[in-house]
């Protein structure tokens, strides 16, 4: 069945102003999985006006107000779990277990923006003044835009848009072209818990309408705070654009996650967080494990286990992949690869999105798949002698977001973590992980700013300073 999908805007669900639609299709099998509004750049500046006035009560709600309603939201998202299945299933090809997996953790994410409601403070600071009493308070800054992904459309449209609203801003989700309908269900969620009007605003478009209607969001003067999830292409766009409009945006984009097998390390372990964050979700995770280094003094019994492993995993572990393009992606990569030396382990060239898991050796610097993400289920391993040269490769990357060392000897891995050119770094642990109240983000080409937890506070409020003089000021004139 193909579901539907309007805007909403000021509390109500709307079609566009001049009627238009666009289809998403199930990339197994082509069917129309869903028909969704298209907004215009006039349907997006009324998101923004709606949400505007919204925003002074908003602002000046309680902690609890705000509580309440973020804890009555988990609970709707939770009620719809077999939506989302059903839905995420259609429109991205996603296994049942991924998409129960993107509920239950979007849940958890909107129960820890509950908690960040009281944890909202400010600082009394000295100053030199005789009798003055000043004062740092942080505030919601006003509109913020989120723009979340397909890949995890639940986790990543909730994550865009949860902390924003406990902080006191009013938001506008735009949802993903690739998975209207699934993030259309978070706003039915928003709206069941019962968020005032104009709080909580979605906007769906067409593909081709998006530079638009992105262009005229952020350049809205009540848009405060913008953050995007995606690829580095379309993350340098967006800053480029908030920078022409002075508007601060918190970016997470590509990855090319390094797992580092150090020569101590135990096999069976690091073979099983190598197999995990390589190909869950088909490898369509930006914090994908995408190159697996490894010692060389180790790398063949590793190796082993590890291909013993992931010849193994049922193809319904992986699913389906989005689209073609990514199926093109793979196989090109993998040609690419082979005429230049490279050893096909498992897997190979995928006919359809129902992509085989993958796995190509002794890949070296001239072959693509060494530098460009794959973003599917197609894995580089690559040796070296020693953690100095491990490190080096992990850091000749432009991308700096997840990665993950596996060592018997903490401490070595403990230092070496410093050293790597990441804003995550799991030891002992695979590079996909994640947790509502952690600190989530990259460095160099993966982006810039934080979600989750604290770190989310400082991105999406107005830190000012305020001042009360409680005696007579002596002033020069």
């Amino acid at each position: 069945m193909t579901a539907l999908c309007t805007l909403f805007i000021e509390g109500k669900n709307v079609q566009t102003e001049d009627g238009r639609q666009f289809e998403r299709r199930n990339p197994v099998d082509g069917s129309v999985a869903s028909r969704c509004a298209s907004a215009s750049v006039s349907d997006a500046q009324r998101a923004a006006d709606a949400a505007a006035r919204a925003f002074p009560a908003w602002r000046d709600s309680t902690p609890a107000v705000r509580r309440g309603l973020l804890l009555n939201a988990a609970e709707e998202l939770e009620k719809r779990t077999e939506q989302f299945v059903s839905l995420m299933a259609a429109e991205t090809g996603a296994t049942p277990h991924w998409a129960g997996f993107n509920v239950h953790l979007a849940a958890e994410v909107l129960r820890e923006a509950a908690a960040l409601t009281t944890q909202i403070d400010g600082q009394v600071i000295p100053s030199n003044v005789p009798g003055n009493l000043a004062m740092g308070i942080r505030q919601g800054a006003g509109v913020v835009l989120g723009m979340a992904p397909w890949n995890a459309p639940v986790i990543l449209g909730v994550r865009a848009i949860a902390t924003p609203l406990a902080c006191g801003n009013t938001v506008i989700l735009k949802g993903s072209e690739l998975s209207p309908a699934t993030q259309g269900l978070i706003i039915q969620a928003l709206d069941s818990a019962g968020f005032p009007a104009g709080v909580v605003n979605y906007l769906t478009c067409d593909v081709a309408d998006t530079p638009q209607v992105v262009e005229a969001l952020i350049a809205h003067p009540a848009i405060r705070r913008v953050n995007f999830t995606g690829s580095t292409g379309v993350g340098r766009i967006i800053a480029e654009t908030c920078g022409r409009h002075l508007k601060p945006v918190v970016l997470e984009l590509g990855g090319k996650a390094p797992l580092l097998v150090l020569d101590d390390a135990d096999p069976q372990q690091a073979a099983a967080g190598a197999t995990f964050g390589a190909f869950a979700n088909a490898g369509q995770i930006c914090m994908s494990t995408e190159r697996i280094l490894v010692d060389s003094s180790i790398a063949d019994d590793f190796v082993d286990r590890l291909v013993s492993r992931v010849k193994s995993l049922p193809a319904a572990v992986l699913g389906s992949v989005v689209d073609q393009r990514t199926v093109e992606r793979g196989n090109a990569l993998i040609a690419d690869a082979l005429s230049k030396g490279a050893t096909l382990l498992t897997g190979g060239l995928a006919e359809n999105t129902c992509m085989p898991a993958t796995l190509i050796d002794g890949v070296t610097c001239e072959m693509r798949i060494w530098s460009e993400e794959s973003f599917g289920p197609v894995k580089a391993i690559i040796r070296a002698k020693g953690d100095d040269a491990l490190l080096s490769i992990a850091n000749e990357s432009e991308y700096g977001l997840s990665s993950a060392i596996y060592s018997q000897d903490t401490a070595r891995a403990w230092n070496l973590a410093q050293r790597l050119q990441t804003g995550i770094c799991h030891i002992n642990g695979p590079t996909v992980h994640d947790e509502a109240q952690m600190p989530f983000g990259g460095c160099k080409s993966s982006g810039y700013g934080r979600f989750g937890g604290r770190a989310g506070i400082h991105e999406f409020t107005e830190l000012r300073w305020i001042t009360l003089q409680t005696t007579p000021r002596q002033l020069p004139f």
